[in-house]
């Protein structure tokens, strides 16, 4: 079966959770939260659960658990905690939940970055990965970043992503 093929199975209409990782955001400041349920939305997907922590290790992983434990999520995207700062601790608290990763998530982000500023985008730790037949996706808190990766990596794949991790 070929990529037309598999392609032709994407789910549609896939329950999402939203993970924004900060010490300083609230729901009304939360822009790239905000940016990601309305991606989400217009693509004829569901946002069932959002949230906002504090860059914090146990306060992301009882948010990842709660939202693995939640079997109406069958994707979790979370924003934020993912450069190289001393409070930057999203991907220490996610990686020891990913069962596989997806490797080109995080370098397909890293080379569309490159391509809109430079070098910088080498400080990016943007991941994704499988835990518990649900996919993890972690991106930076930008808006713009937030932007770039739902347009070009996530929504023209949630469907697929979510169909293969089903079969």
């Amino acid at each position: 079966m070929g990529y037309e093929d598999h392609a032709k199975h994407a789910v549609s209409n896939v329950p999402c959770a939203v993970i924004t990782v900060s010490d300083t955001r609230t729901c009304d400041t939360d822009e790239s939260g905000k940016i990601i349920m309305m991606m989400l939305q217009s693509g004829g997907h569901r946002v069932t659960d959002y949230r906002i922590v504090k860059d914090n290790i146990s306060e992301i992983k009882s948010a990842i658990t709660a939202d693995l434990e939640n079997d109406d999520v069958k994707v979790i995207i979370i924003n934020g905690g993912t450069g190289l700062s001393k409070r930057d601790v999203t991907i220490e608290a996610v990686c020891p939940f990913l069962e596989k990763r997806i490797e080109g998530f995080g370098e397909l982000f890293r080379y569309i970055s490159y391509l809109e500023i430079g070098s910088a985008a080498m400080m990016s730790r943007a991941i994704g990965g499988v835990a518990f037949r649900k996919i993890i996706l972690c991106v930076p808190g930008s808006p713009h970043a937030v932007k770039l990766a739902m347009e070009k990596l996530i929504l023209p794949q949630l469907g697929h992503m979510v169909w293969e991790v089903d079969r």
